[in-house]
């Protein structure tokens, strides 16, 4: 399936939306990856990420109504689209393909 690969921030947040399920929504996507990438995600970044992947066809949310009480807007929650999961699927066996037999010790050669 040439061209289905997803970029490294694209793949992280289709990642942390598939790990998350049903509870994938943008504060929860953003910790999920910053949790596990042990790096900082911009509010900015993460949601024109979901935009885009969105545009493809990748993702589609869903939002919710807040709670009797709940302040703000109301959340949107997440999830991959068929396409979305078979993109990720596809990005993830290159990368193992691409990582097959190689030790850390390979990545210190220059």
């Amino acid at each position: 399936m040439p061209g289905n690969f997803l970029p490294e921030f694209e793949l992280y947040v289709s990642l942390a939306v598939a790990r998350l399920g049903d509870g994938a929504y943008g504060v929860a996507v953003r910790q999920e990856i910053e949790s596990r990438v042990e790096r900082p995600v911009s509010v900015g970044a993460l949601y024109t990420t979901m935009a885009r992947l969105e545009e493809k066809g990748l993702l589609l949310s869903k939002p919710v109504e807040p709670e009797p009480g709940q302040r703000g807007r109301p959340r949107k929650y997440y999830h991959l689209t068929e396409r979305g999961q078979e993109a990720v699927r596809h990005s993830l066996e290159m990368l193992g393909r691409m990582a097959e037999g190689l030790s850390l010790a390979d990545l210190g050669r220059v």
